[in-house]
């Protein structure tokens, strides 16, 4: 899963990135509030870290400008305030959490997961299909029942399709979602993945579409 953070504070920044990436997220970061809505309107996530206190535009002016051009992805809004009325100001304007600093990093991190866990209709951070079963907190995979190791990308590639369960999923979103910026699109890894996890999860889980992408079967 890819997520953007917003946040000008270079060491909060730094911080939230290890811890994120250390979750295996895929991160991109921007330190105002113009360069933020810029890759907010540009790139693909699956959810945006956003504090409201921004140089150059605020968090609240970014999130609405990135909700009147129809982006979707969940926005955990992060910030110094915590009145009633900024929390207000910040659902209104089309943020879906909210949390105040200080904070605990872990408390972000499972607020991110339960964020992109109800974009993709899942009611549990476990998700299944059939014998395999993949738990988004523990990072942790089984296959009837039995441990089956990982690396952190195959794990990256399973857990996506997983939240995308039957639908065809593309190669370039793939790569949009698991990857950051600076990952070379013309690389075949996202195919070398693809044949590691059908060999250690069995070959009917995963379908290929010639020419339009991988499917996730309930086997």
């Amino acid at each position: 899963m890819r997520v953007l953070i917003v946040e000008d504070e270079p060491n909060l920044q730094r911080q939230l990135k290890v811890a994120l990436e250390g979750a295996g997220y895929a991160i991109d970061a921007a330190s105002d509030g113009e360069d933020g809505h810029y890759l907010g309107s540009t790139e693909s996530y699956d959810a945006v870290v956003l504090d409201l206190g921004l140089p150059e535009i605020d968090g609240l002016t970014v999130l609405d400008r990135w909700r009147k051009e129809g982006h979707t992805m969940p926005v955990l809004v992060l910030t110094a305030r915590d009145s009633w009325s900024d929390k207000v100001a910040g659902l209104d304007a089309g943020a879906d959490d909210y949390l105040a600093k200080p904070f605990q990093t872990e408390e972000l991190i499972a607020r991110l997961r339960a964020l992109i866990r109800r974009a993709a209709g899942q009611a549990t951070s476990e998700l299944t299909a059939g014998g395999v079963r993949l738990d988004a907190r523990s990072g942790r995979v089984t296959l009837n029942g039995e441990p089956v190791k990982l690396t952190a990308q195959e794990f990256k590639l399973l857990s996506y399709l997983m939240h995308h369960k039957g639908k065809v999923v593309s190669r370039t979103e793939l790569i949009e979602h698991i990857y950051d910026q600076d990952f070379d699109r013309d690389s075949n890894t996202i195919e070398v993945f693809i044949t590691r996890i059908r060999k250690k999860l069995g070959p009917e889980l995963i379908s290929t579409t010639r020419g339009l992408g991988y499917s996730l079967n309930d086997i």
